[in-house]
């Protein structure tokens, strides 16, 4: 059932046209750091144009109360408002059980449920200590489930939080493990606030690798410490062959003021394909999106290739 870390180093030649899917996130974790509200026709004119791209998955929204977020407001308009694409799968972030049931009934089919590795992350940003926010996690999954919607779970704060720069590891090993008893479609290890390095990349992805089945991993990096790229890097040779990425590093890092955000989606591509990996990505159409994105919020996102291709 369990594969060794030596199942999972890479088959990938030289040479060789292996594929890399490339996630964008930048409408849902992008977004929601920005204070100024993107219109809800030009988020769907912004996701049409990233499915022109060659985009094929995209986190459109988050479903959770505007209160908090308010760039989400719109989130269950904007999903009726997207065009149907065969091939394409709009994805949303849900938080509560109320926000899985808003999902599908927008018309999603896809959602991610996502918990704290961190104790103090989980109680800062959830109000919910670990035991609590798993037990409503899989209640969540349960739901999901039941409305046949396909469940991405996902691990914040999975290679440290500032106040626990060493989650342990088996406490990483036991989350996945309760996961995947719940039938999930796919996981997700995220580096929620860019504490990631190349030799956590590692031990992590060993110890995952004991317990994971033929379930898809899907890195969510940050580039907070300038390494976003270099851990891409180090997960591709432990056979990891999904990223999330955001178009011109659009996000950020709640709990790092000034940081960089996700690595940027344009940053991304480049590298595989420098690295010969196909992803059936037009990187200067996916510069187009960033440079109007920065047009319309006049700032400079942190991300490079978008500025350099076009």
């Amino acid at each position: 059932m369990g594969h060794t870390m030596h199942d999972k180093r890479p088959t990938h030649k030289k040479g060789k046209s292996e594929t890399v899917r490339v996630i964008e996130v930048g409408p849902r974790d992008g977004l929601q750091f920005e204070k100024k509200i993107l219109p809800t026709h030009l988020k769907v004119d912004l996701i049409k144009n990233l499915v022109a791209a060659g985009l094929r998955e995209i986190q459109v929204a988050s479903f959770v109360s505007p209160d908090i977020v308010p760039q989400m407001a719109d989130a269950d308009v904007l999903v009726a408002q997207l065009p149907k694409h065969d091939g394409v799968v709009y994805t949303g972030l849900v938080l509560n059980a109320r926000g899985v049931e808003r999902a599908a009934a927008a018309g999603l089919k896809s959602v991610e449920v996502s918990i704290s590795a961190s104790e103090s992350h989980s109680l800062r940003n959830a109000n919910m200590d670990l035991r609590t926010a798993a037990t409503q996690a899989s209640e969540m999954i349960r739901i999901a489930k039941e409305m046949g919607l396909t469940v991405r779970a996902g691990i914040q704060c999975a290679f440290g939080y500032p106040d626990e720069d060493d989650i342990p590891l088996d406490r990483i090993q036991r989350m996945v493990e309760n996961f995947m008893g719940k039938g999930i479609d796919i996981l997700c290890l995220a580096d929620t606030t860019g504490m990631a390095d190349p030799l956590k990349i590692e031990s992590v992805m060993q110890q995952v690798h004991k317990v994971i089945d033929d379930v898809d991993i899907v890195l969510h990096l940050h580039d907070t410490r300038g390494l976003g790229l270099v851990n891409v890097q180090t997960a591709l040779a432990y056979g990891v062959r999904s990223f999330d990425a955001s178009l011109a590093g659009m996000g950020g890092c709640p709990f790092t003021e000034d940081a960089a955000g996700n690595i940027a989606t344009e940053d991304l591509v480049n590298l595989l394909h420098r690295l010969r990996f196909q992803t059936h990505i037009d990187i200067a159409k996916v510069a187009r999106c960033s440079l109007a994105m920065e047009s319309f919020f006049n700032k400079r996102f942190p991300g490079r290739l978008h500025r350099l291709v076009l």
